[in-house]
């Protein structure tokens, strides 16, 4: 009896019918798919010209934006896989070298996501004092992308761009 419902089993898993990875992974990781995607389009869409863009002097320029929004892509996921390692794009100013600079932040966070597992997903990681689960710190760090982005759709609404987000379809 036991031999046959294992046999049922690893059937039934082989045929796909059991799902591949935990719905809180497979959602969260939509959710950074969708921002990454909105954030992406948007370092594109601003002209090279308002890559200097301040709305106020106490606001980021868009350029000090986008390093920020990409060094903290690099910090968090790094740290969502045990290592948290600093970026380099706080310093950039052109809109190609922002753009690899974010590219190259999805990247790395997509390399984490798929590397998340049901097995390591609620291991605990370090974040400055706190300690938070692998899933917790990337959807984090989708959290963050997801702000940034709401700051981004003013300073492209206030250029005469239309956000991604918005755009019709």
């Amino acid at each position: 009896m036991y031999r046959s419902l294992l046999l049922i089993a690893t059937a039934v898993a082989c045929a796909g019918i059991l799902p591949a990875e935990n719905a809180m992974i497979t959602e969260n990781k939509q959710n950074y798919e969708t921002i990454k995607t909105n954030i992406l389009k948007s370092a594109e869409k601003m002209p090279d010209e308002a890559y200097s863009f301040q709305p106020t002097k106490e606001e980021r320029t868009w350029a000090e934006l986008m390093g920020h929004i990409a060094d903290a892509n690099t910090g968090i996921c790094t740290g969502a896989a045990g290592e948290m390692k600093r970026g380099g794009a706080a310093k950039l100013t052109s809109k190609a070298e922002l753009v690899k600079a974010l590219q190259g932040s999805f990247e790395t966070c997509d390399g984490v996501w798929a590397a998340t597992t049901d097995a390591n997903a609620s291991g605990m990681v370090k974040m400055r004092n706190r300690d938070l689960t692998r899933l917790g710190m990337l959807i984090y760090n989708t959290t963050h992308d997801n702000e940034s982005y709401g700051t981004m759709a003013v300073y492209l609404r206030l250029k005469g761009v239309v956000p991604p987000s918005s755009e019709k379809k």
